[in-house]
């Protein structure tokens, strides 16, 4: 990456490393024209009509329609080895004269293909019709956004590990890991978001996202035209649940229409079954009875799990000496939630407390409860401590020692 420079211009990629048919691709996306050039030289390309004008290196005068300058992209790359075409001689300098002029354009669709060549991956794109002041919007409406986006990012990674119509805390740590990859493009005003989501690790997520709007939207089309509510049941299997529908109601509700529009990495191509350019997914403010009945439908529905749990006891707590009481487990295996607090009787609850005082973590069978987030399990049975070497109780001991000071501590409140 070269360094920014003084006059505000963005870091430039190195010439080097940039593709010429990427840098192709991009420029089709945004819009910009062919016009002519040397055939297995280079093309020439013209910005999209209204765009300002670009400036200084890499323009040069031509006969574009409402622009007056031209972008000179030399086609394909001399071969690594061997002596270069005379034609490409010239190969990186065009590319780097084409860059900076790229850089030194004020059209957003200059930037937009300089950070799509700097930060490789697959866009996703939100956009809502949202009143503004200029391009200014209520600092509300903008954390909206943000959330909205994040909130169905987020459903689409748990999508993509599996199908379920409610996950609660369910792939958290997952959705979570998949969330610290992407990147957001460039805040332009609160109704515009740019995610660029890496390849391959993020595909399946982008994949299932797409997947799973395109189905939303026959489903709420379905209801509208029918008032039932099968669709939706069907769309589980695509990647729907209750999380996207409430991801689309806090992005819908407030504006006139909002948008989700993808673009896959040009060096990658599109994955398997989708369209090269798959069309933007529109929902309307006459959508959000559908979505919330939806939403309401699916976290209603979704059954309670049966698991065997393996997990550290972290908290303890009985209203008296005797008795039977709650505890709350780090979950190690088993099911896919960071913590659980599960209800045992006496002699479990005992047995619970032995294994929190040595070290070792314990084993449970029960129902995984769908209310409250999949947080706890009912029914509980066969509680015992479960064995491990040394090494990993005294792990176990430091892990719990981190965060609970004192067994008193661990007896306390649990909320």
């Amino acid at each position: 990456m070269h360094r920014p420079t003084d006059t505000g211009e963005p870091a430039l990629p190195d010439p080097e490393r940039v593709d010429p048919a990427v840098l192709t691709a991009l420029l089709v996306r945004h819009g910009w024209q062919r016009r002519g050039g040397a055939p297995g030289r280079y093309s020439r390309w013209t910005p999209p009509a209204g765009a300002v004008r670009l400036q200084d290196a890499g323009a040069e005068a031509g006969p574009a329609p409402g622009s007056g300058t031209s972008l000179l992209v030399p086609e394909g790359r001399p071969r690594r080895g061997r002596t270069a075409d005379p034609g490409y001689a010239d190969h990186t300098d065009l590319l780097g004269e084409a860059l900076t002029a790229l850089a030194r354009s004020a059209a957003p669709s200059a930037r937009e293909v300089l950070l799509a060549l700097t930060v490789p991956g697959d866009e996703i794109r939100w956009r809502r019709d949202v009143p503004r002041i200029g391009d200014a919007v209520p600092w509300t409406t903008a954390e909206q956004l943000r959330a909205g986006a994040r909130a169905m990012l987020l459903a689409a990674a748990r999508g993509a590990r599996q199908s379920a119509g409610y996950f609660g805390e369910r792939h958290g740590p997952h959705a979570a890991g998949f969330l610290e990859q992407v990147l957001v493009g460039p805040v332009t005003g609160g109704h515009l978001l740019t995610a660029y989501v890496p390849v391959p690790d993020g595909r399946p997520a982008t994949s299932t996202l797409l997947r799973a709007l395109q189905a939303a939207r026959d489903a709420v089309d379905f209801q509208r035209a029918t008032g039932g509510m099968e669709a939706f049941d069907a769309a589980v299997d695509l990647g729907v649940c209750h999380e996207l529908a409430e991801a689309l109601v806090r992005l819908v509700r407030g504006t006139e229409g909002m948008e989700v529009a993808f673009a896959w990495s040009p060096a990658a191509g599109a994955p398997g079954g989708f369209a090269g350019r798959p069309e933007p997914v529109e929902f309307s403010p006459g959508d959000l009875p559908a979505l919330e009945a939806a939403s309401a439908r699916y976290l209603r529905r979704e059954p309670s799990v049966p698991v065997r749990v393996t997990g550290t006891v972290v908290r303890l707590r009985r209203p008296t000496p005797s008795g039977g009481g709650s505890v709350r487990l780090r979950v190690l295996a088993g099911a896919d939630v960071r913590q659980v607090r599960v209800r045992l009787d006496e002699a479990a609850y005992r047995i619970a407390a032995h294994a929190h005082l040595v070290g070792l973590p314990i084993r449970v069978s029960g129902l995984l409860e769908s209310r409250g987030g999949f947080r706890r399990l009912t029914e509980a049975v066969g509680v015992t401590p479960v064995q491990v070497d040394e090494a990993e109780r005294d792990r176990l001991l430091k892990s719990l020692h981190g965060g609970v000071d004192t067994f008193e501590d661990a007896c306390g409140g649990d909320s």
